[in-house]
């Protein structure tokens, strides 16, 4: 009997023991999964943060390369609140090979969007207009962020309480006639059917003009 008792005491513990391990833990997310939640956010960027690239690409295509337009793209991940985007196109010519190339910064994640990172179209002649409106790059100050802010007081801020997530473009233009640099901001999907529009100085911030 006490060789039995004795053999119960010491048997104990490991059915015990064996009892806690039959249920494993629960398995934690991994940093892999995490980390690639975090990759498929999309990249909102000003104009500036993505032209200071384009600029150093488009010379890596020809050196005489300078720029002569650039705008924003709305899509489902950014509506062009606070001056940013997650697209954004600028198109570079040069008058020694009388051709025009287009580099565009994504940040999106859309699979209808640009690929992430920055991309280039075809090399291709340019209209006759286009060496009026060429531009250096050293007279873009003013970035889009700044912009937003500046329109707001200018009749934008109406706008975006009518629609938080009212659409915004930004379009950037050398103006031949003053000789600016010009952003026109349009609240709206386009310049067709644009609600208001606000001219800013690129170079300087100063304003321009509003309306519609």
């Amino acid at each position: 009997m006490r060789a039995k008792f004795f053999i119960c005491i010491l048997t104990s513990p490991i059915i015990f023991l064996f009892g806690c391990g039959s249920n494993p833990p629960a398995p934690q997310p991994s940093a892999t999964a995490s980390t690639q939640a975090v990759q498929k956010e999309p990249v909102l960027y000003t104009a500036k943060q993505c032209f200071t690239s384009m600029v150093g690409l488009a010379q890596r295509w020809t050196p005489d390369a300078l720029p002569f337009h650039m705008e924003s793209e709305l899509t489902s991940e950014a509506t062009g609140q606070g001056g940013k985007a997650t697209i954004w196109r600028a198109i570079f010519a040069s008058q020694s090979r009388a051709t025009m190339e287009s580099f565009i910064c994504s940040g999106s994640r859309l699979p209808s969007s640009p690929a992430l990172g920055f991309t280039s179209t075809a090399e291709s002649a340019y209209p006759p207009n286009v060496p009026a409106m060429l531009f250096h790059p050293s007279y873009f100050q003013t970035d889009s962020d700044k912009v937003f802010d500046l329109s707001l007081e200018h009749g934008g801020t109406a706008f975006m309480k009518k629609d938080p997530r009212q659409p915004i473009v930004y379009l950037l233009d050398w103006d031949p006639k003053t000789r600016q640099l010009l952003w026109s901001i349009i609240y709206g999907k386009s310049q067709a059917d644009r609600q208001g529009l606000c001219v800013i100085n690129a170079t300087t911030g100063g304003f321009i003009r509003a309306g519609k």
